[in-house]
Formats: structure tokens, C-alpha cells, sequence
């Protein structure tokens, strides 16, 4: 069995000339250091080739911003290509906020082809901004909902403390030094407007409710709060 050729950057060349030729465009290779070079009455489109998305294709890229607006990066196309993927929706994002256009080159035993994916556009971070506003919202009212700082960033297997955990170990705390306690008695001590909720759901099953209204801390809360020592003594004082 015949094994076919390892792609090189250069294969990608021919297919991209093609395409700008049948646009009307003349199509020249490596000038002044530019993979490809694509010219139109004053247009100057500038295309750089890799066999796969880098940090030192973008840093090419970005450079190519000097000379002109309309700069591509072209790679082959991904054999498991999902545009639907979120890292590939990610990479788009990437390009997007870099102006740069990108270019995917599929190669078949019957024919090459060039897709457009994304064209080299001014990025408008206000509309961007405006797009991430709940997301902003939620990331201060979690900070909000924290005591202290007890996580290190960068942690992937460490269990996050979040602001629902951290409520649910004030209300542990307290039913563990009381006993038993109503939602509403809870709140007053200052557990907040979701206590209730979260006897109710028992996410993590620490609380059992003996009586109506009445809750009581389960045998696996008691044992599992001693996990968090300094917040359970910070929520007693």
C-alpha cells in the first residue's frame, strides 16, 4: 500500500493561488517575506500558510497587520473538523478578536478545496463586552457570596469552594452548634434569602428535615464539614 505524501506548507499554496486567480485577483508567492501576496487595484491581501494554528502563526499574522487590513492565516482542514466544537468556536473567537481572517484547505484524492471560514473584520469589543454582561454579573455575585479567598487559581482537582458551598457549610455550622433550627430562624442568624432552598434540595444531603419547618444536621454533615475547619470556625464566632 502506497503511503501518501506528508503535506507541506507549500501544498497549501496552489489551491489558495487558484481560488484568488478565479476571483480576478493576481496571486504572487514570498514577498518581502509574506507566504502569499494577493493584489487588486489598491487591495493588498496577505495569507500566511501552516500546517496547523500556532502562537507563532498568529504573532506572524498580527505583524502582517502593519501592511494591510486584510491578513489570512490558511491551514489544512481539520479531519474531525466540528465548527460546532467549543474549542473550535474558542479558536474563532481567537481570530476574531485579532482581525484575522482564516482559510481551510482540504485535500481529496479528486479535488482540493479552498473554504473561506472566517473574513479579516474590525473586532467591536463594546458589542463583545455587551455580550458577556450576565456572565460579568454572575462572577461579582459570586465574589460577593464568598467569606475569603480559599481557592488557588489554577487548581483542577482541588474541590472548589463556591458561594453556594460556603452557604451551605454556614448553615451546617449553625445547625451543628444549635441543633435544630426553622429556615427562618436561620436567616435571621444571616444565611440568606436561599436558605431555604438549599434545605430543601440538600444538594450535598447534610441536612434532614425532622418536622415541618425544622431541619437538623444529617450524620454526613457532621462529617463531612470537618473538612473545613476555618470556615466552620469563622461562621461560629
Amino acid at each position: 500500500m502506497t503511503q501518501k505524501p506528508k503535506l507541506k506548507e507549500a501544498d497549501l499554496y496552489q489551491p489558495i493561488h487558484n481560488y484568488f486567480k478565479r476571483k480576478g485577483y493576481d496571486v504572487y508567492g514570498e514577498v518581502k517575506d509574506c507566504d502569499i501576496a494577493v493584489v487588486k487595484d489598491e487591495m493588498l491581501i496577505i495569507v500566511e500558510l501552516k500546517l496547523n494554528l500556532s502562537v507563532d502563526l498568529l504573532i506572524q499574522a498580527t505583524k502582517r497587520q502593519r501592511l494591510t487590513e486584510h491578513v489570512y492565516v490558511a491551514i489544512p482542514k481539520p479531519k474531525k473538523h466540528n465548527p460546532r466544537s467549543k474549542k473550535w468556536r474558542d479558536t474563532c473567537h481567537l481570530l476574531r478578536r485579532l482581525e484575522l481572517g482564516l482559510i481551510l484547505v482540504s485535500f481529496t484524492e479528486k479535488r482540493t478545496r479552498v473554504e473561506m471560514a472566517l473574513e479579516p473584520t474590525p473586532f467591536h469589543r463594546p458589542i463583545s463586552m455587551g455580550k458577556g454582561k450576565y456572565l460579568r454579573q454572575a462572577i461579582i455575585k459570586e465574589i460577593n457570596g464568598r467569606s475569603a479567598n480559599y481557592n488557588i487559581g489554577g487548581s483542577s482537582r482541588k474541590q472548589i469552594m463556591t458561594a453556594y458551598r460556603e452557604n451551605c457549610i454556614q448553615i451546617a455550622s449553625y445547625l451543628e452548634q444549635h441543633g435544630e433550627l426553622s429556615p427562618k430562624a436561620l436567616v435571621q442568624m444571616g444565611t440568606g434569602k436561599k436558605t431555604q432552598s438549599i434545605l430543601s434540595k440538600n444538594y450535598y444531603g447534610w441536612f434532614v428535615r425532622i418536622k415541618r419547618g425544622v431541619y437538623e444536621l444529617s450524620d454526613k454533615g457532621k462529617l463531612e464539614i470537618k473538612q473545613y475547619p476555618e470556615l466552620v470556625e469563622y461562621y461560629r464566632r
